[in-house]
């Protein structure tokens, strides 16, 4: 900063007022530029008037001169324009050389945006906004605030700024070019091409190590095996897939950690190239066995493959075979995508299915992490855990990829188009604990962004909502109510400005579709649909106890892995609530997000998968308060504050913010890096018997080429039970020919009794299908030995009464070799369960569903338009949609009773 003198002339009655600027620009000292007028100090008496006046500018240079014209960038990211022009920020947040308040003015004209003659103390144009900061807590710095009056001529007592002679000239008319050649500054040297693309490395280096560390992995899997590279399949253990990838791999999935957080250690929302990142090493985290794999993984994804099968071959669904054709809305959908498409083999979908189905849970994602008060580092970090603790697995083609895909845009939709943001304005209650601590947090600084969209708008995105929660209505059992229950707490929480007719009207969908559309699931098994009402610690049992009980040591770890991960993100969740609660903000969305999907463990134990599925819903509200654990700040430039906020610490020292900073971005790295590798083994632990070969794909095929008129699979199990999934790619083909049974093997291979028996006493045409993978669950899961499936084979293979009828590396299929005389192989028809069981008031019921829907939706739609502005049309609404809903409710519960324990 160096500072300029500024010699005023004295008044003159006699100087004409138009040659007050010419005058100044005569006498006024050479070498202030623009921007020297932006801060001016020092006072100095004129003996003809006795008025005081500043008579001292400040001139601030840049550390590096950058070179002259237009365009050109500085170090820091910021634009130069080039001398002459007015109104662009310099490097320092103020005005650069020829710029500022009035820039150089043209002959004969005042400084634009300056004091005119005879008018002074009129503010320069721009001359005090603020410097607009990005949105980071590094970023948090205001501009200093210049001077915006420019120096005027000393008025004489008595007399006036006309007749007193021309004006002091501002230091910003002064031309810009002659302010090194006043203080005597060097030309800046011309920076080298290595120097300046050094400077620039944080634009092109980031995505420069995405690129290279996904090319890596990709070459680290694909290659033939050798060190350092390749996998060989036949090396995985009870660890799952990890015991097979070769190094180079986890130091390309490194990598690309170690380029996301260079990005967001800018601290500037490079939105696109953060979507790159974060798609790279989703692809990495999530598309790892379909590149190293040559069929689809997971079992139960083919008998999915097999109802749209179904489904396109005889146009209809029959939950008589099997239980999930009762909400056949995503089989149905794919059926109709497939056929329309001319596409009959899935195989290629069903294999990059989870990926694709993860990708796409980040679009919705990011739109929710749009509407919360965050930095750009915890948002985009809390999509970065969103990809690296998902380790569920249900996000292959399924009804449960498929709707919680739509229960992340009906979230988003709702926070974005609907959200509300209330600030309390009353005073604290006088008296009552209870109340003071809840309007205690009721004053907290919202955690969410309000979002001001006009009608017709808000008109389409209500229909779209109904649309959604429609199809996950008849695609999933569970979805819809972590949707409804979503709804009402954001609602209640005042965080929607939907009202409360919608969560009725939704509600009032989800039982009327169990009620009239899913009969033949529960009529005479109500045992089923609310036995584990309540049946807390029975359920959590089931999905956590029961699951490492009696499993191999080494692939204990992956259950272990499994429930520390749980551990971790909900750990860090709390962390980050309280830290944001010190900050005095209250995250209610995040917070209700996370716990809604809890309350579903009081329903029942879903066949010991509802902990599982309650993770999984509470997976966005656990990992965006779990990026608070490391930057809980609220960001610079939002409407509670300028800069990045701290907690209030009345006693404890606060530590260097910037060291802080740096401190929480590596911790997060380190977080995050170690949570990639432990999801490795938890995704895929169960690659043993989760991965699916060519040889038992080609196995499952002889039989659906033998299956006429019909068929019966013998799968091997340790134990005969209802909840038994086979681990074979069963029901790819011909669902409702083949019936698929139970065959008890031995720890000892060599007993082959029960399976023999098992074939004696089954129709012609029954096949027993031996598998590497059925093998690999006994040995993990259930203590059978290593050497089982080889010695098991060979026992078949000797055994007079069985032939091989398929013979492949990890597969095989045996058949008795004859059977009773006049035995015949069945005819396997569709089962017909004739029409659905009824009760005397259903067509009642009916009535009162469309009545209750139709006044719903309208009540909804006038709300829409202001809640003030449509009382009294709301109100005669209520009166016809409350009788018609209490009567379609009754008639719901009666059917329940009715038909529920007529069958029984």
């Amino acid at each position: 900063m160096v500072r300029i003198p500024l010699r005023p002339r004295p008044a003159t009655s006699d100087a004409a007022p138009d040659a007050a600027p010419e005058a100044a620009r005569r006498d006024a000292p050479a070498g202030p530029s623009a921007e020297a007028s932006a801060g001016t100090s020092g006072e100095t008496s004129d003996e003809g008037s006795g008025d005081t006046y500043d008579t001292t500018a400040e001139l601030r240079l840049p550390a590096t001169p950058s070179r002259p014209g237009r365009g050109s960038a500085h170090p820091d990211g910021t634009e130069d324009t080039g001398p002459g022009k007015a109104g662009n920020a310099g490097p320092d947040g103020g005005h650069g050389p020829g710029e500022g308040a009035g820039g150089g003015p043209k002959p004969g004209k005042a400084a634009k945006g300056g004091a005119k003659p005879g008018k002074p103390g009129k503010t320069a144009k721009g001359g005090t906004k603020p410097e607009e900061t990005r949105d980071g807590p590094d970023t948090a710095v205001q501009a200093p605030v210049f001077s915006p009056v420019p120096l005027a001529a000393p008025v004489a007592r008595g007399g006036s700024a006309a007749d007193s002679g021309p004006p002091e000239t501002p230091a910003a008319a002064v031309p810009a070019a002659t302010v090194g050649a006043s203080i005597g500054t060097p030309p800046a040297a011309r920076p080298s091409r290595l120097t300046a693309l050094m400077q620039s490395a944080a634009m092109w280096l980031p995505p420069l190590l995405t690129v290279e560390g996904l090319v890596m992995y990709v070459l680290a899997l694909r290659v033939a095996p050798g060190p350092l590279r390749g996998v060989d399949l036949t090396e995985i253990d009870g660890l799952g897939l990890i015991s097979a990838m070769p190094v180079t791999a986890f130091a390309a999935i490194l990598l690309m950690l170690v380029a996301f957080f260079v990005t967001i250690a800018q601290n500037t929302d490079r939105k696109f190239l953060l979507l790159f990142q974060i798609a790279a090493i989703t692809f990495a985290l999530h598309g790892a066995a379909a590149l190293v794999e040559d069929e689809a993984r997971f079992p139960t994804a083919y008998v999915h493959a097999g109802f749209v099968e179904y489904i396109n071959r005889t146009g209809e669904a029959s939950p008589i075979l099997d239980a999930r054709f009762a909400w056949p809305g995503f089989f149905a959908l794919v059926a109709f995508v497939t056929k329309a498409a001319g596409i009959s083999d899935l195989s290629l979908l069903l294999k990059w299915t989870p990926l694709l189905s993860n990708l796409l849970y980040l679009l919705p994602f990011v739109i929710i992490l749009r509407q919360v008060v965050a930095t750009t580092r915890a948002r985009w970090f809390a999509a970065l855990l969103f990809v690296i603790v998902q380790w569920i697995g249900q996000d292959y083609l399924s009804s449960q990829g498929f709707t919680y895909a739509i229960y992340l845009a009906f979230v988003a939709i709702v926070l974005r188009w609907f959200g509300k943001v209330e600030p309390r304005i009353k005073p604290l209650p006088p008296k009552g604990f209870i109340r003071r601590l809840l309007a205690k947090l009721d004053a907290l600084t919202p955690g969410e962004l309000p979002h001001k969209t006009g009608v017709y708008d808000r008109s389409i995105m209500l229909i779209l909502l109904i649309a959604l929660f429609g199809a996950a209505t008849a695609s999933h059992q569970i979805t819809p109510f972590m949707m409804l229950g979503a709804l009402t707490g954001l609602i209640l929480l005042r965080r929607s400005s939907l009202s409360w007719g919608l969560p009725f009207f939704l509600g009032l969908v989800v039982l009327s579709w169990i009620s009239y559309q899913t009969v033949t699931f529960w009529s005479g098994h109500l045992d089923q649909l609310f036995g584990g009402l309540g049946r807390i610690l029975e359920n959590l049992q089931r999905n956590t106890g029961d699951r490492i009980d009696g499993s191999d040591p080494e692939h204990a770890l992956v259950l272990t892995a499994r429930l520390g991960i749980c551990g971790v993100i909900l750990t860090l969740a709390a962390v980050g609530l309280l830290r944001r609660l010190r900050r005095g903000v209250g995250d209610r969305a995040a917070l209700l997000l996370l716990c809604i999907p809890v309350l579903a463990l009081g329903l029942q134990s879903y066949g010991g998968e509802i902990g599982l599925r309650i993770y999984l819903f509470a997976l966005p509200g656990a990992c965006i308060l779990a990026a608070y654990a490391f930057f809980p700040n609220l960001p610079a430039g939002s409407e509670d504050a300028s800069e990045e906020t701290v907690p209030i610490r009345r006693r404890n020292i606060r530590f260097n913010p910037q060291l802080t900073r740096k401190i929480s971005l590596l911790l997060a790295a380190g977080c995050a890096m170690a949570l990639a590798l432990v999801f490795l083994v938890a995704r895929y632990g169960n690659e043993q018997f989760e991965r699916v070969s060519a040889s038992e794909v080609a196995a499952m095929h002889y039989i659906y080429d033998h299956d006429e008129p019909s068929a019966r699979v013998l799968y091997l199990v340790p134990q005969i039970g209802p909840e038994v999934t086979p681990i074979i790619p069963w029901g790819e083909r011909d669902f409702d020919k083949i019936s698929y049974e139970q065959a008890l093997v031995d720890k000892n291979p060599a007993q082959l009794s029960s399976v023999i028996d098992k074939l004696r006493v089954s129709e012609p045409n029954t096949f027993l299908v031996v598998t590497r993978g059925q093998a690999g669950y006994l040995q993990l899961n259930h203590g059978y030995p290593d050497d089982w499936l080889p010695r098991f084979r060979a026992a078949l293979d000797a055994n007079k009464e069985l032939k091989r009828v398929f013979n492949g590396e990890e597969a095989a299929v045996y058949t008795l070799k004859s059977y009773p005389k006049g035995a015949e192989i069945p005819e396997r028809g569709i089962p017909l369960g004739g029409n659905d069981p009824t009760s005397p008031w259903t067509p009642v019921g009916l009535a009162a569903l469309a009545v209750t829907w139709i006044a719903l939706f309208a009540y909804e739609a006038f709300h829409l338009r202001g809640p003030a502005v449509t009382v009294r049309a709301r109100r005669r609404i209520l009166f016809v949609a409350v009788p018609a809903f209490v009567v379609a409710l009754a008639v719901i519960a009666e059917r329940f009773i009715v038909i529920g324990y007529q069958i029984q």
